[in-house]
């Protein structure tokens, strides 16, 4: 018989993190237990804000199907439950840590996978560009992701450019430019040595990446969260950014990974912010990723035991205490 346990819980951030039209000072993440056999899976939600879940609206999904997973669903089964989002990731990664936990193996294991540590980004937030360039350099890790929005843009890049010279540098937009934009900072960016801009466009105002031959490799994170928006990612980007909260779990992310490699696309992983329990099942898919952002747990006061190690951007697999 199993039991499904389902509580809301309030992280707060070490600093309030800026993007694009949003500002983050703490996390509502959903945490969920599943027991069977003496056998206890865990799994963690951050949900995706820019689709208007909520920490409510995880925790109401989750609840609204005790009954089904108390009755033995499976993943696949799941999925005909839920939509993609946070409260069927935290479910769906803890189902996977109860197969592995009675089966007294490991999620590597299922896969036939084994774990290598990753080479993470540290994220830089969107300020003055004098302070964008301060968290540059308080960053050992020569991994940085940028963050930027439509305002002071090269002044910024170029600030944390200056601070790190030798860094290899991603920027992040998180939607926050138009076409006009794209097509007149992709080639400085390029000159900067960037070496790719991650959603640059709106979510459903991209087509006219279609025809556009960028100077440097353009990633679809907003505009590709699960399998059913490949196709169209594919014709517009070069590369696509998985993360399971936009895929409702890692069964769907598994899926979306391969289904991006068949195409020719490069993968990047990435997160919502959470805790190491979150960053641990998207350890798998950063197996495959040309890319890696899973400095989730580094944005927040306290991480859940026993946390991911991360040393100077490299991040070991997680213990079998945490997850999988």
């Amino acid at each position: 018989m199993r039991k499904l346990t389902c509580a809301l819980e309030n992280w707060p951030l070490k600093s309030p993190f800026t993007i694009t039209g949003h500002t983050v000072r703490s996390m509502d993440l959903l945490y969920v237990t599943i027991e069977q056999d003496g056998c206890l899976g865990r799994g963690e939600g951050a949900g995706v804000y820019y689709l208007g879940e909520t920490g409510e609206s995880m925790l109401d999904q989750a609840r609204s199907v005790t009954k089904a997973v108390e009755s033995g669903i499976d993943r696949l089964g799941l999925r005909s439950l839920l939509p993609a989002g946070g409260a069927r990731n935290a479910i769906d990664c803890a189902l996977w840590d109860l197969e592995a936990k009675c089966g007294y193996t490991s999620v590597w294991s299922l896969l036939g996978q084994a774990p290598r540590p990753l080479k993470t980004v540290n994220t830089v937030g969107i300020d003055t560009p004098e302070r964008m360039a301060e968290q540059a350099r308080a960053f050992g890790n020569p991994n940085l992701k940028v963050k930027l929005d439509g305002v002071d843009v090269l002044a910024r890049i170029r600030a944390v450019r200056a601070a790190r010279p030798e860094a290899n540098l991603m920027v992040d937009v998180n939607q926050g430019w138009n076409f006009e934009q794209l097509h007149e900072l992709a080639p400085s960016f390029a000159d900067l040595g960037v070496q790719m801009i991650e959603q640059p466009l709106p979510r459903g105002e991209d087509a006219e990446l279609e025809n556009y031959d960028s100077p440097l490799p353009l990633c679809a994170d907003e505009s590709c969260l699960d399998t059913s928006e490949l196709a169209e990612a594919a014709r517009r980007y070069q590369m696509i950014n998985i993360k399971l909260d936009k895929t409702g779990g890692l069964t769907e992310a598994l899926e979306l990974a391969q289904g991006a490699r068949d195409q020719g696309l490069e993968l990047m992983v990435g997160n919502m912010i959470g805790s190491s329990l979150s960053m641990a099942p998207a350890f798998l898919i950063g197996q495959y990723c040309s890319y890696v952002d899973l400095d989730g747990p580094t944005f927040l006061t306290a991480d859940r035991p026993p946390g991911l190690v991360y040393s100077d951007g490299n991040v070991l697999p997680p213990s079998a205490g945490l997850w999988g």
